[in-house]
């Protein structure tokens, strides 16, 4: 089980690392925005590839920012009766939803997106816009967030199991979102 828990707290680490770049991400995004806002109505300059280097930093946030978001327990949830039960139940609960629902899904989408990737890799894939960036580095955060993902669900799993077993501390706080 030691094996398994140093297995998890590297896959944290490794999400605290792509986290940290999907927060800069987030930030270059409304940067760059703001300065393709200012530089359009206050010079009349536009830049294809400056517009498409936003969504390409939008998809990293997003692609690469979504296991760190499942590491701190802050994902979404249909909450109908998750808040009304107790530790135990949550736990169970989520270990259904991660082994039945997130896991075989993250798999499938590695699955489906890597070789969409190495396709638009390997053809240099370019934007159609003039001025346009190449497409796989957007293509890219694809299959990487989808990998990243199936490995913190089974970090997820690995430490519900364990505090199941009183073997690992976990925060298990949920505080019911505001509606």
């Amino acid at each position: 089980m030691n094996a398994l828990f140093a297995f998890a707290r590297a896959v944290d680490w490794l999400t605290d690392r792509f986290g940290s770049f999907a927060k800069w991400a987030v930030f270059l995004s409304c940067f760059i925005s703001a300065g393709n806002a200012v530089v359009r109505y206050a010079l009349d300059i536009s830049s294809n590839a400056m517009l498409e280097v936003q969504w390409y930093m939008f998809a990293a946030c997003v692609m690469l920012g979504a296991a760190q978001v499942l590491r701190l327990n802050e994902h979404v949830r249909v909450d109908v009766l998750y808040g009304r039960y107790n530790g135990k139940t949550q736990v169970l609960i989520d270990l259904f939803g991660l082994l039945f629902f997130l896991l075989p899904v993250m798999l499938l989408m590695v699955y489906l997106s890597t070789p969409l990737f190495i396709k638009w890799y390997q053809s240099g894939e370019m934007s159609s816009q003039a001025g346009g960036l190449i497409r796989w580095p957007a293509m890219l955060t694809l299959p990487l967030g989808f990998v990243l993902m199936t490995l913190q669900g089974v970090a997820e799993v690995i430490k519900r199991i364990g505090w199941l077993m009183h073997k690992y501390d976990l925060d298990i706080h949920y505080e019911r979102p505001l509606q």
